[in-house]
């Protein structure tokens, strides 16, 4: 290419970022320009048109490098990126057991860390859930090939049988959670059969509705789950039956740090809340890895590829349908009794679909069908908002913009090249397209 080439394209480049910062001033404009505030009762407006340059320098830059990186590092449009040798994805599927292996050694050393505190652990505790979440969606979404919209009703009906069971007849956690998660269940095999003939953009619609019909039974069914005001005084798991996290114990329960001869420490009940989620989450993902490899889970992925193939191999797509609704909402139960026991209250505020877009983002994001990419992309998008806390109200803008970058360099997925769960060689898949 000659070096006037060269220049034009240069000067292509900063047109569209030109262009780019300009839609950008303009959006930002409404949105950052002016603040409104009461002044002795007077309702003024300031003008922050410093707000709306910074913005407009930081699309212009942050394009003009987007743009650069992918003429220069990013293979052409058509290309897989799965087929760079030495992309992300690739470099993460080939050390995929030593990664876990170092994620799971930083998850079990963090709470002694001098990291630890109730804060850290709350919101470690927090990821976590969502991990669950996604691992849960996963099954319906990367691996039948479901579009759900409405998992967040299976997280509300395991939370609230969780509430109601513990609250009204004084029953254990350990006896509510499995129950919480066969109700879960129950409710993922109604929605189940509704669905069975619709694909697509339809079946996306009807799990949606499914899950605002939830939400509005909730909010008005207020003799049974309290309404708008929710249930509070949600009973604390105790130490599997053997001892309790208060100072002096109750309910007949010696207290923890007794049975155990250590010092009281109030982050006893986090550190043991931390452990009981990771647990959690662990044998979900461990299910998942099994099942997959079984005939229903090849059934799943072959739902998800030709529904009209999948019959013509004898496989029925009801069942198939029924057992990934059925077993993706049993996780969701497991993961919303937790969260009900953790927060010691809910409501149907904690329920609304954002949650179910965070949780199909997780998955959308991670590489649907990767385990993996499931807690990278939990982790940037639960961890990501926090981390901006200190913005107030860019933060959102700020978890947008992580999305962005993520959907540019990576748009099918974190892990979008994951390796297949059969093969029919040993081959490495790289070495046979370099073979090729």
């Amino acid at each position: 290419m000659s070096v006037q080439n060269q220049k034009l394209d240069m000067l292509a480049l900063l047109k569209e970022a030109g262009i780019a910062a300009l839609i950008a001033a303009a959006l930002a404009l409404p949105l950052a320009g002016f603040k409104t505030f009461d002044l002795n009762g007077t309702l003024t407006v300031e003008p922050r048109f410093n707000h709306v340059l910074i913005a407009a320098v930081v699309v212009f830059f942050g394009r003009l490098l987007i743009s650069i990186g992918q003429k220069t590092f990013l293979p052409p449009i058509g290309q897989a990126a799965g087929n760079t040798a030495g992309s992300i994805g690739h470099i993460i599927n080939k050390n995929k057991t030593l990664l876990l292996v170092l994620l799971l050694a930083a998850a079990i050393i963090f709470p002694f860390s001098p990291m630890a505190n109730r804060h850290s652990l709350d919101l470690a505790v927090y990821v976590l859930i969502y991990v669950m979440l996604g691992w849960g969606l996963n099954i319906v979404v990367g691996l039948a090939g479901l579009l759900d919209l409405g998992y967040v009703a299976f997280y509300a009906v395991g939370a609230y049988s969780y509430a109601l069971l513990a609250t009204t007849y004084d029953l254990s956690f350990w006896i509510c959670l499995p129950m919480a998660g066969i109700f879960a269940a129950s409710f993922g095999i109604i929605l189940g059969f509704p669905v069975l003939r619709l694909r697509g953009d339809y079946l996306a619609i009807v799990t949606l509705g499914f899950g605002e019909i939830i939400r509005v039974i909730l909010l008005n069914w207020y003799e049974f789950t309290g309404g708008p005001d929710g249930i509070a005084s949600i009973p604390k798991p105790s130490f599997f039956g053997l001892a309790e996290f208060s100072k002096r114990g109750k309910d007949g329960l010696p207290p923890f740090h007794e049975l155990m001869g250590i010092e009281y420490s109030s982050l006893n009940k986090f550190i043991f809340f931390y452990f009981l989620i990771m647990a959690l989450a662990l044998i979900t993902n461990l299910f998942t890895l099994r099942i997959r490899k079984l005939p229903v889970g090849r059934a799943w992925e072959a739902l998800r590829e030709d529904e009209t193939a999948c019959r013509s191999l004898g496989i029925n797509p009801t069942n198939t349908k029924l057992s990934a609704f059925a077993i993706g909402a049993m996780f969701a139960g497991f993961a919303g009794s937790f969260f009900a026991t953790r927060q010691g209250f809910i409501s149907p505020e904690s329920f609304t679909f954002i949650e179910s877009a965070i949780i199909l983002a997780i998955v959308v994001l991670g590489g649907m069908g990767s385990q993996v990419g499931v807690v990278l992309a939990s982790l940037l998008l639960v961890l990501g908002p926090e981390i901006f806390r200190e913005l107030a109200e860019y933060r959102m803008l700020a978890f947008g913009g992580l999305m962005v970058l993520v959907m540019v360099w990576k748009p099918r997925g974190l892990l979008s090249n994951r390796a297949p769960t059969i093969r029919l060689h040993n081959e490495d898949p790289s070495e046979q397209g370099a073979a090729k």
